[in-house]
């Protein structure tokens, strides 16, 4: 492969900084890879002396390889930021790899101070998920604890916790992911004959993804850059999609004002998308003012233009799915260059259902949960349970105060419920015999009905919307998610005439969601995949479903940064495309209208129903 102009330029980037903005498929993993070459063979840098930090393990990995292809050096540091740093550490410290605290230690630690302090969390996992995000954000970010206020418990709570969770790591000398930043950060602050060292050892600092770094990384980097200041950061501050996971996108953004002698460089040629892809892509990114302006031009040729479709609801929409890709099968596409991108990990349910209606091959991104493992989920199956099974007590427990009922644990104490026990354990109150009886009617309607209406008498008519908004105000979250959760298990229950049918159908989707976990992309299978999980993957056709405002852009996105980002992140999506790029939106969904996003207002000037 030939270098371009701007990427021979790149490459040959003498000493100092440099910044290079490389748009999607315009081949900056080529271009790094041929800077470490051309630094050892060229400039005659010892490969030892460079340093070549990524995001991830199979970043670093790939780079490794690739770079290995082209050039016999040995000695060329590849790494994620975790990885480079937790080699510093070590030589620092002596810490080896038990020191690393694992993902199962990190979540019982945390669930056993959720219980110490009698959290009211329905949802212990999703409140430890979310008390993970937020210690890891108070680390990343060095925000003094007394200032920082909680998103998922009250703020007293949310201290004690991580007072307690530090403590535990420092008694059992463990680090954690964020732990492998902050030691170093500090390690580096008060040894400066260890960072002088380590300055000496990576003389040169190449760091892929740039736009995804967040400030306390940035930090380290400019330590071990100094003094000669030899960083080479290539990135797209139009692709930075992780603020919510602390990257910065202010960061690149700024870079020329931390480094005034950096040389700015644009890879303005794109080897993926045919022209009226890139087009207008560009012409969707090009409504964010936050960004460096960019000029990128199609190197292919080719006129297949972007297809916009609306449909009047999702059922249409994913039935026009799988025969549109069952039809690029026939015309001899691979499955393996199929794409489906959705917004969010919960719109992938009723797609991943429809192509298995159609028997199509698919494969689901392990970045995708399964929607029936949630505990809303959990609550529902519970009730069905006991509608048809009877009364286990584990299910029971479970359910018995969604909605509240006042019932105590002691009064289900065999491993089996009957309601004629519960009637004389509370003999000598008369208004929880009325709890009782109302149950029990509930519980025998439930078994006469079919999934679809099952669900909407326990939504309705036991309560159990009004418990989840109740729950909600308690924890200070908008239910609009949860009850469009309950929205999504119901319609997936509509095509069912029995619960074993639609357990079955459960059980299948189970089954391929945990083979999505462990199989990797193959060229034999449809991807299914969020935007965010689809970012640096390329495909021939790749469809895009549900563009409606409050999908993307999400409902969450207020403020204008948040939007920003939101636009970038459907630039991410569209930029997948080489080839054949399909934009589809609803007009109405359960039961409520739908709007067109306004992301597709430069492709809505006659748009084809479907």
């Amino acid at each position: 492969m030939q270098l371009s102009e701007a990427q021979s330029r790149a490459v040959a980037h003498g000493e100092g900084p440099a910044m290079i903005l490389a748009g999607p498929g315009s081949g900056k993993t080529f271009v790094i890879t041929q800077r470490v070459k051309y630094l050892i063979e060229t400039l005659q840098v010892n490969p030892r002396n460079l340093l070549v930090i990524t995001f991830t393990k199979a970043a670093a990995d790939e780079m490794r390889e690739r770079f290995a292809r082209i050039s016999s050096a040995r000695g060329v540091t590849f790494g994620t930021f975790h990885g480079v740093f937790f080699g510093i550490l070590k030589q620092a410290y002596g810490f080896t790899s038990e020191n690393i605290l694992r993902e199962e230690q990190r979540f019982q630690i945390l669930t056993s101070l959720v219980r110490r302090l009698r959290l009211e969390a329905q949802e212990e996992k999703e409140l430890v998920a979310e008390l993970s995000q937020e210690i890891s954000l108070v680390k990343n970010e060095r925000i003094d604890l007394e200032h920082y206020y909680a998103r998922c418990c009250p703020e007293t709570a949310f201290r004690e916790i991580y007072q307690g969770y530090e403590k535990t790591l420092r008694s059992a000398r463990l680090l954690d992911f964020d732990d492998m930043l902050t030691y170093t950060w500090e390690l580096f602050l008060q040894r400066p004959d260890i960072l002088a060292a380590w300055q000496r050892r990576f003389s040169h600092i190449l760091v892929d993804e740039f736009q995804d770094i967040n400030g306390l990384q940035y930090e380290v980097v400019r330590m071990l850059a100094r003094p000669q200041d030899n960083l080479f950061i290539v990135g797209d501050d139009d692709q930075s999609i992780y603020r919510f996971r602390g990257a910065k996108p202010e960061i690149m953004l700024n870079f020329p004002k931390d480094y005034p002698k950096a040389e700015v460089i644009l890879l303005d040629q794109n080897f993926r998308s045919l022209p009226p892809i890139l087009k207008g892509a560009l012409e969707v990114i090009g409504e964010n003012k936050n960004r460096y302006p960019k000029s990128i031009a199609s190197s292919r040729k080719g006129e297949i233009g972007i297809d916009v479709k609306a449909f009047s609801n999702q059922e249409h929409e994913s039935l026009y799915l799988a025969k549109r890709i069952r039809q690029s099968l026939e015309e001899g596409t691979p499955p393996g260059e199929i794409a489906v991108l959705v917004r969010t990990n919960q719109g992938a349910a009723p797609f991943a259902r429809r192509l298995m209606e159609f028997q199509l091959p698919f494969v689901m991104r392990d970045a995708l949960p399964n929607l029936y493992e949630h505990w809303i989920a959990k609550d529902l199956f519970a009730y069905f349970h006991l509608a048809h099974q009877g009364l286990d007590r584990r299910e029971f427990v479970q359910v018995m105060n969604r909605p509240k009922r006042y019932f105590a644990r002691e009064a289900a104490e065999s491993a089996r419920i009957s309601f004629e026990e519960l009637r004389i354990y509370y003999e000598d109150k008369e208004w929880m015999q009325d709890r009782i009886d109302k149950m029990e009617e509930d519980l025998k309607l439930l078994k006469r009905l079919p999934p679809y209406a099952a669900v909407n008498y326990i939504r309705q008519g036991i309560g159990y919307e009004e418990y989840l908004k109740e729950y909600a105000a308690y924890r200070s979250v908008r239910p609009d998610e949860w009850l469009e959760l309950l929205d999504e298990i119901q319609a997936s229950a509509k095509p069912f005439k029995t619960c074993e049918d639609w357990f079955d159908q459960i059980e299948a989707y189970t089954r391929k969601q945990k083979e999505g976990r462990t199989q990797k992309r193959t060229q034999d299978a449809v991807t299914l995949a969020t935007f965010h999980s689809s970012k640096g993957l390329e495909f021939s056709e790749v469809f895009l479903l549900d563009v409606n405002e409050g999908v993307i852009p999400h409902g969450k996105a207020f403020l204008e940064a948040d939007l920003e980002e939101e636009r970038r992140l459907f630039y991410v999506g569209m930029t997948r495309a080489r080839d054949r790029l399909h934009l589809f939106y609803i007009r109405e969904r359960y039961g409520k209208a739908m709007e067109p996003s306004q992301f597709l207002e430069p492709f809505l000037e006659d748009p084809e129903l479907g």
